[in-house]
């Protein structure tokens, strides 16, 4: 009986996702549910701030500004097949693992040092 409740939670890792790290630009690609037949693919942009490894329970936060200045935090399972894909546009030199002192900060303080690749 264990082992079926062990294979019912092991959802097999989506091989298309990049690797993903606290700090990173990206953009989210995410099919909901319209209607009963119709989906859509809603993307998401916007700066990982929150990234937890916890197995199959994995997940995500990104935060991005929406009109008038407000910040806008939306969390993802990273093994969800919601997920159609996820783009990482930059990577940012961060100290944190969680970057909780964005949501505070607006504008040019906000903004993170580039991590660059040579």
């Amino acid at each position: 009986m264990s082992d079926l409740l062990l294979k019912a939670f092991e959802n097999e890792e989506n091989e298309a996702l990049p690797a993903l790290n606290v700090g990173d630009r990206v953009t989210v690609h995410l099919r909901i549910n319209v209607s009963e037949r119709n989906e859509r693919v809603q993307v998401v942009r916007g700066t990982i701030i929150r990234l937890r490894n916890s197995g199959n329970t994995s997940n995500f936060t990104v935060r991005r500004i929406a009109s008038n200045g407000v910040g806008v935090e939306r969390t993802f399972l990273l093994r969800s097949p919601r997920i159609d894909k996820i783009e990482v546009h930059r990577s940012a030199h961060v100290r944190q693992a969680n970057l909780y002192y964005l949501r505070e900060r607006t504008g040019k303080s906000a903004r993170l040092r580039e991590k660059r690749i040579y």
